[in-house]
């Protein structure tokens, strides 16, 4: 679980593969490999999902970490382990869910909002804290950092290019990253996969802080 940890926190994006056609999804893990996004969540509400996290896995493994996200209950976290994946992350705090992923040596990343709940998440074994809907912006998790600065937070569900480093200068160790990277509900062609290439590779380059101008770029 050390080296997934590790993993995570090092190259920080977590792209959210959400409503994808079983046979896209593998493709579009690989453009967001090319584009330098390391971390793959596969959502469990996704058609045929723990066969998507095991074909990943299995073509993808020694280059991306993936993980299963919407993960509601321990019975569904420990399949999607048997199937591959190397992160659980849940909307909301289930204290069964952690425990159990933990057990399986699985990285816990429960969702949580209030100050409350993101405590008690980290208490309970959480290793990394989804802030969940994160569309408070910035300022809500520099304002949860101030008491709380022990805990790691990956802000998800409103981070996009135009914010990722903000939230970043305030702190978050992590993006979750769903629509405005990853759009399902377009055509899986090969000029959208090269964009999303290029889309991944600019997100990335917003992570480390590489601009052009004093303006990121949006050349893609």
């Amino acid at each position: 679980m050390t080296d997934s940890l590790s993993h995570l926190l090092e190259h920080k994006i977590v792209a959210i593969i959400r409503g994808a056609k079983p046979q896209d999804v593998v493709k579009i893990a690989s453009a967001l490999n090319d584009g330098g996004v390391k971390n793959i969540e596969i959502t469990l509400n996704s058609p045929d999902a723990l066969s998507a996290i095991k074909e990943v896995s299995t073509e993808l493994g020694d280059q991306v970490l993936v993980g299963a996200g919407t993960v509601l209950d321990p019975e569904t976290a420990r399949s999607a382990i048997l199937a591959g994946a190397k992160f659980i992350l849940s909307p909301t705090v289930n204290t069964e869910t952690i425990k159990l992923t933990k057990r399986y040596g699985a990285v816990s990343i429960p969702g949580a909002f209030s100050p409350t709940e993101i405590l008690t998440a980290f208490e309970n074994g959480g290793d990394i804290i989804k802030v969940f809907p994160a569309r408070l912006g910035a300022s809500y998790i520099k304002d949860i950092r101030g008491p709380l600065p022990h805990i790691p937070l990956l802000p998800t569900g409103g981070v996009s290019l135009d914010n990722i480093q903000e939230f970043e200068e305030a702190g978050a160790v992590g993006f979750g990253i769903g629509s405005s990277l990853v759009d399902t509900n377009r055509e899986i062609t090969h000029a959208y996969l090269q964009e999303l290439t290029q889309k991944a590779k600019a997100y990335v380059a917003a992570v480390n802080g590489i601009t052009k101008g004093g303006k990121l770029h949006e050349n893609y």
